[in-house]
């Protein structure tokens, strides 16, 4: 059988301020109709580079320099920027890793998946709109018709993922290139969605390129495996002979870092440590856009999170974690309830204890896209809060940044790049180390490693919890990837449609859970058959 794409000897190069620097490195690799190959491998290892040498949507900076990409036989190295427009969408999917940058923030949602469907001539007018809902609805967004009226900063993180999952499947291309593309979504999603794709391969025989930092995702949905590091594939296979008898050291590692629900957990802190924060019956109501209703996105919520512990909030994507955390953050008001920080009502700050408040209080937001400066360097965006607090010399806060790189295993020399420099996974890292800088009481965590590969996801977990050992430090943590949160958790509260259902400690969650949707999310996991 003729594979329906064959890359042969790719490379792949950046142009920076002084050289070349190739990225991706003589990598081959063939893909047959309805097969799902999946390219594992850390941060920055050349996973999304390949793949976007494959749809020709390098940066500008960067520019194939050997090989071949063949779609269907025609090398796509070669083709013209016409061409292109014809195969992207219909021929070859795209969902892309970061939803914030790629959904049009003045368009309604409904309006740019139809706007996919009339530009590859699929469906025009009502009938384009109408199949717009159809796919959000496929993708598991509730209320779907309402949904496609609203624009993306309307929606939760996963639900701009799922989002941008509908636009990629609206013209039913023949390959579908999906980057990282539930590393957004709850487990319950991302099976539903993940299911989705294995039936669209069934049905039309669309071959998906994969690429993922999650090998147990890539274990139990590819069929093919290539490991990917540093630019070169290092090995390939079967996806159960790899993970059952892996070849190369660095796979072995890979698979020793990958979290599970057997993975070893953070030691108990004290029993008796004073609550940090008190958060009591807290409720927030926003007004539905055009309709004149409101809409109750965290309905009676009350946690507490003692000093040197961690909490966690799990639940799917829309269930109101990070509204929660907005307002533990001071970043949104409550419409009623109450929110006490250090036995202080965060209420009543004036502007002056508002300002020390962020001090002790830092986010690590779930977009490391949207929440660094596109104009700064890294090093800057580290030391902008010592900055604004008026914290050391301007040369200890360089001192400073370059410490705090090394922290979160980037090099010193790191300091020097702008974000697009970035992978997605470095880029969390910066923004991991920018919250650090103050060493505040409480850190909030918004899916702080969902887009982290396990090497360093698991070495930033390690961190965080050297840090609350050394530090005393809080975390409030946000996640869907209940392995993680099992990992680094004291307290557990899983919350659903606004309200928490079940709390407890991680032991009684995890292994007594008592609420049918704490089983289902549990249920859900990825590989867990395998990890009990």
């Amino acid at each position: 059988m003729t594979p329906l794409l064959q890359i042969r000897d790719l490379s792949v190069a950046f142009r920076t301020r002084k050289q070349d620097v190739t990225v991706v490195k003589n990598v081959s690799m063939e893909i047959l109709a309805g097969q799902t190959v999946a390219v594992v491998g850390e941060s920055g290892s050349g996973k999304s580079t390949t793949a976007a040498a494959v749809n020709r949507l390098l940066p500008d900076n960067g520019r194939i320099t050997g090989g071949q990409v063949l779609f269907e036989g025609r090398d796509l190295a070669t083709a013209s920027r016409k061409e292109m427009t014809a195969i992207r969408g219909a021929g070859i999917g795209l969902v892309p890793q970061d939803p914030m940058s790629n959904l049009n923030p003045l368009m309604r949602i409904g309006d740019q998946i139809a706007e996919a469907l009339e530009v590859h001539g699929v469906a025009t007018g009502k009938a384009a709109q109408a199949r717009a809902v159809e796919l959000l609805d496929m993708v598991g967004i509730p209320e779907p018709a309402r949904r496609a009226a609203q624009y993306p900063h309307e929606f939760s993180g996963g639900m701009r993922q799922r989002a941008l999952i509908a636009m990629g499947l609206a013209c039913r291309p023949r390959l579908l290139i999906a980057d990282e593309p539930t590393s957004a979504l709850d487990v319950t999603v991302q099976r539903r969605i993940l299911d989705q794709l294995g039936r669209l391969t069934a049905e039309m025989g669309t071959a998906v390129l994969l690429i993922t930092h999650d090998l147990a995702l890539a274990a139990e949905r590819a069929d093919t495996v290539a490991v990917m590091y540093q630019g070169e594939i290092v090995e390939t296979g079967p996806a159960a002979g790899i993970l059952a008898e892996p070849g190369h050291d660095y796979t072995r590692r890979l698979l020793k870092a990958v979290p599970s629900l057997a993975s070893a957990r953070v030691p108990e802190p004290p029993r008796d440590a004073p609550d940090l924060v008190v958060v009591e019956n807290l409720r927030k109501v926003f007004p539905a856009r055009g309709s004149g209703e409101e809409f109750t996105a965290v309905d009676d919520v009350s946690f507490t999170i003692p000093r040197g512990h961690t909490v966690s909030i799990v639940g799917e994507s829309g269930s109101g974690k990070s509204t929660t955390a907005n307002l533990v953050l001071g970043l949104d008001e409550p419409t009623s309830g109450a929110i006490r920080f250090d036995g202080t009502d965060l209420a009543g700050l004036r502007r002056r204890e508002l300002f020390a408040f962020r001090r002790r209080v830092q986010p690590v937001f779930q977009n490391p896209y949207a929440s660094l400066d596109p104009r700064y360097t890294v090093e800057k965006s580290i030391t902008e809060p010592l900055r604004v607090h008026r914290v050391g010399t301007a040369a200890e806060r360089r001192k400073t940044a370059a410490e705090l790189l090394e922290k979160v295993s980037l090099p010193a020399s790191m300091g020097e790049r702008l974000p697009h420099e970035l992978s997605g996974g470095q880029r969390q890292r910066v923004a991991i180390a920018r919250a650090l800088a103050l060493s505040p009481d409480l850190v909030v965590l918004d899916e702080a490693v969902s887009a982290l590969d396990v090497l360093v996801q698991a070495q930033i977990l390690d961190l965080l919890a050297e840090l609350q050992r050394e530090l005393g430090l809080s975390y409030l943590f946000i996640s869907h990837d209940l392995a993680v949160v099992r990992m680094i958790s004291h307290a557990v509260h899983v919350m659903h449609e606004g309200t928490i259902v079940e709390s407890g400690t991680t032991e009684e969650i995890f292994d007594h859970p008592r609420d049918d949707y704490t089983r289902e999310l549990l249920a859900a996991i990825p590989g867990r058959a395998a990890s009990r």
